[in-house]
């Protein structure tokens, strides 16, 4: 099945510059209601208004990834000395500062290249979730399975939103009330907990692998409600008469 895109990407005449025959780009309505998005947002934009000039949108983004990869090496560091688990809580703490706020920075300023940063972003985001999973699934605090479970929940649920945000134009951001703050901030109480609690029930599970259990069920019910409910949406809006 093609669409309005392909059929132009086939008849453009290869002599005519990019420039001139790229369509027109929409930015898709961005929808986040989880719990912190009132404070981030003001964070945020504090943050921006503040950053000095010398630093710019692709810079902080460097800095989320890099330390999304540092954390996801604490973590299989935190296998032979725990102590990496406090680090991680920091490189979470950067990933979230980097990740964050390179887009905010971007509006503030007036320097927006949403097709170039919502690709770059998500492609990152991608490759630091591999990384960090990684991370868990070396720690031993973690089943291995169980973490590249979640990576797999975590990757079919941004195919998703990424698809919903093509076909209705409509990015989401966050899934019932919980978004990547959130998550981060889970995360780093996890850490702490492990410092005292690596395992509960008796030491019957290790806390992690109870913690993500819940999340790769919570992920999964997100994406068949996600899915069954944008199907619905997309089957009424392309109704066939007859």
């Amino acid at each position: 099945m093609t669409g309005p895109r392909i059929d132009c990407c086939e008849q453009t005449n290869p002599t005519v510059p990019n420039e001139i025959r790229r369509p027109e780009f929409r930015n898709a309505t961005r929808v986040q209601h989880s719990c912190l998005t009132s404070i981030e947002k003001r964070a945020l934009l504090w943050l921006a208004n503040r950053t000095p000039p010398w630093i710019h949108s692709d810079h902080l983004t460097v800095l989320g990834f890099g330390a999304q990869l540092l954390a996801g090496a604490g973590y299989a560091l935190a296998r032979a000395n725990r102590y990496w688990l406090l680090a991680v809580i920091g490189f979470l703490a950067l990933n979230w500062l980097g990740d964050s706020l390179d887009g905010t920075l971007a509006r503030v300023r007036q320097r927006q290249r949403p097709r170039y940063g919502f690709y770059v972003d998500h492609m990152v985001d991608s490759i630091g979730s591999l990384a960090l999973m990684g991370g868990l699934a070396l720690s031993g605090y973690m089943h291995p399975y169980l973490a590249f479970g979640l990576l797999v929940a975590f990757l079919l649920l941004s195919i998703q939103s990424y698809l919903a945000t093509y076909t209705l134009e409509e990015f989401q951001l966050s899934f019932w009330k919980f978004g990547p703050t959130e998550l981060r901030i889970l995360l780093a109480i996890g850490n702490l907990a492990l410092l005292g609690w690596p395992t509960v029930l008796r030491g019957h599970y290790r806390l992690f692998d109870l913690g993500g259990s819940v999340g790769m069920i919570g992920m999964t019910l997100m994406l068949i409600y996600s899915t069954g409910r944008n199907t619905y949406r997309l089957y009424m809006q392309e109704r066939l008469s007859g």
